[in-house]
């Protein structure tokens, strides 16, 4: 088995704790945005320290960034932090798994995103894979309850939030991987730990300059939540260095592929921790969303 694989489903593992405890706490104490500037102002301080270790122990000096990096890392880390508020903003309208499930969409944009940014294509059976996610998605954006035309029961705000995540994590997966194919480095622990200690710095300045003047008292309540927060940050670090060291290792779309493993654990997620309920619909269109993301793995090794 190639590394890049079971580095995808750790990271996978990790990702849905951290979305388990931003639900936690963005229904009680923290905004959307608040919720999401908590993992990234407290990891930053870990992958720092865990950088300065590394490079102190080993001798290493820190590799030259080149203005593509700085690009491919800025890109990148603006569209993850409106994808995970967009997240976020789902678990206020929608079942977890759901939440998730919407935000997977992800897989079947990064292979457009892919084609424009870095020329990677997908062939004709991965195209009928990313129809049949389509599908899904579309049984998925259907409110419980609501009438009147299909338009209307179909465009709601837990649809559209669902699949602008999936756009901006699509486009934050392919300039992570481009960030870390500019560093001169051939271990991909180092270029993956040095890209995501340059990208969390820069979000957790950023969101927190925008919290300091959009929604002031957010930072204080994000510190007054430590207890919980922390472990964001915590989960957050694992899960990050996992995916960017799978990104260093092989193509966005076929780690995302990959990483549709999320499903199955927010299912659980949904089921055992919330107590909450999936529908017989939800059902059939995770269920399309999961042959979606077979097709699309099936199609990699084609």
């Amino acid at each position: 088995m190639e590394l890049w694989i079971p580095v995808t489903v750790a990271a996978a593992f990790f990702q849905t704790l951290r979305f388990m405890l931003q639900k936690s706490v963005s229904t009680s104490d923290l905004t959307s945005a608040g919720a999401t500037f908590a993992r990234f102002f407290f990891s930053a301080p870990l992958v720092l320290t865990g950088v300065a270790l590394w490079l102190w122990g080993s001798g290493m000096a820190l590799p030259e960034f080149t203005t593509a990096f700085w690009i491919y890392g800025a890109i990148g880390g603006l569209a993850q932090i409106f994808a995970t508020i967009c997240v976020v903003a789902i678990f206020r309208t929608r079942n977890f798994a759901v939440g998730i499930t919407f935000k997977k969409t992800e897989v079947v944009q990064t292979a457009l995103v892919g084609l424009v940014v870095l020329g990677e294509g997908v062939s004709a059976w991965g195209f009928v894979a990313i129809v049949i996610g389509l599908a899904g998605v579309l049984l998925l954006s259907e409110t419980p309850g609501l009438t009147g035309h299909w338009l209307r029961r179909m465009a709601n705000r837990a649809a559209g939030l669902g699949l602008l995540s999936g756009f901006f994590f699509a486009i934050s997966g392919v300039c992570y991987r481009g960030a870390t194919l500019e560093i001169a480095s051939d271990l991909p622990a180092f270029r993956a730990a040095v890209t995501l200690a340059a990208v969390v710095t820069f979000q957790a300045l950023s969101l927190g300059l925008w919290l300091r003047l959009r929604e002031p008292g957010q930072i204080t309540r994000v510190w007054q939540a430590r207890r919980r927060a922390g472990w964001i940050g915590v989960t957050s670090l694992a899960g990050s260095l996992c995916w960017f060291t799978a990104f260093t290792l092989q193509n966005a779309a076929y780690v995302n592929a990959v990483g549709q493993v999320e499903l199955i654990l927010s299912l659980f997620a949904s089921v055992l921790v919330f107590h909450e309920k999936i529908t017989a619909r939800e059902g059939v269109g995770i269920a399309l969303l999961g042959v979606s993301i077979l097709g699309i793995v099936l199609a990699i090794g084609t």
